[in-house]
């Protein structure tokens, strides 16, 4: 870690930072997530939010003249304005009380925890994590921690490093193919501007992507869709998720996952074309749930 910049130590003043917004929890918006999702019935109005739905709620509503190049909200607002023009999202933690309603009045309160920064051999490098607070109908539902790095454009012709294998002893295993259209309905389903998700030339000729980016969170929700179809009655206590390398439209991916013998836990992850690591995940139940075993 180098020592802190002026920039980095102005950066300090955004810990501690509040935001709270409130939706409604619109079935149309369920439905038209399921429909994504390829889930062959839409959760009815008045039952439970499927777990990492609620990322399709809680929209960032920022002007269009307030919008970077990126596509993204400039900087200053709420988060901190890191001068760094990469963003992507590292990962999170979720610990889960109850779930969220379809059809009810929902809020979250956001409260920035950290701003560090670092340089490596992949240049600087900057993390912010967010936690939320999510309820309705007045009650708690769950609370997140989400981590963000920013980080600067690589030098023209540079090769990016070759992700881990990933796991393969996988005892579920899914098949995606995250074609331009999937992508863009996500992105119109969460509001998210960011362009690496649907502009080719964006991504490419200015960020220097292979292809357009597949969503952290649209592969977390994948993962989490993964075990739902195995384990349909399972509730989930928490979910821990980080992203090792990215995923792009140009080729397909797998989800996979394995249960553990203790029967509340299941490892999940994302491997590329190649069988490298994109992805990886926990999921724990708070009780012991039949089927989850090795």
């Amino acid at each position: 870690m180098t020592p802190a910049t002026p920039e980095q130590i102005d950066l300090q003043a955004w810990v501690g930072k509040t935001e709270t917004l409130h939706d409604l929890i619109d079935p149309r918006t369920a439905a038209a997530l399921a429909a994504t999702l390829d889930r062959p019935v839409a959760p009815a109005t008045g039952t439970a939010l499927p777990p990492l739905w609620h990322w399709t709620y809680f929209w960032s509503v920022a002007p269009q003249a307030q919008l970077g190049a990126d596509g993204h909200p400039e900087r200053g607002g709420f988060l901190p304005p890191i001068a760094l023009p990469r963003r992507m999202w590292a990962g999170g933690r979720l610990r889960f009380e109850r779930s969220l309603t379809i059809g009810a009045a929902a809020t979250r309160t956001s409260r920035i925890l950290s701003v560090t920064g670092k340089s490596g051999k992949s240049g600087d490098l900057a993390f912010v994590t967010v936690q939320h607070e999510v309820g309705c109908n007045g009650a708690p539902c769950f609370t997140e921690e989400h981590d963000i790095v920013y980080r600067g454009m690589p030098p023209a012709g540079t090769v990016p490093p070759t992700p881990p294998p990933a796991p393969t002893d996988a005892v579920w295993k899914r098949l995606i193919t995250p074609d331009p259209v999937l992508l863009f309905r996500y992105s119109a389903l969460t509001f998210n501007g960011h362009r690496i998700h649907y502009d080719r030339s964006y991504a490419t000729g200015v960020e220097g992507y292979p292809g357009l980016v597949v969503h952290g969170p649209l592969i977390a929700t994948l993962l989490v869709e993964l075990l739902q179809q195995h384990l349909p009655q399972a509730r989930l206590a928490s979910f821990d998720f980080r992203a090792v390398s990215p995923l792009f439209d140009t080729e397909p991916f797998t989800v996979c996952g394995a249960p553990g013998a203790d029967g509340r836990t299941v490892r999940l992850w994302a491997a590329n074309a190649r069988g490298g690591l994109a992805m990886q995940a926990e999921a724990t139940f708070d009780t012991t749930t039949p089927g989850v075993t090795a």
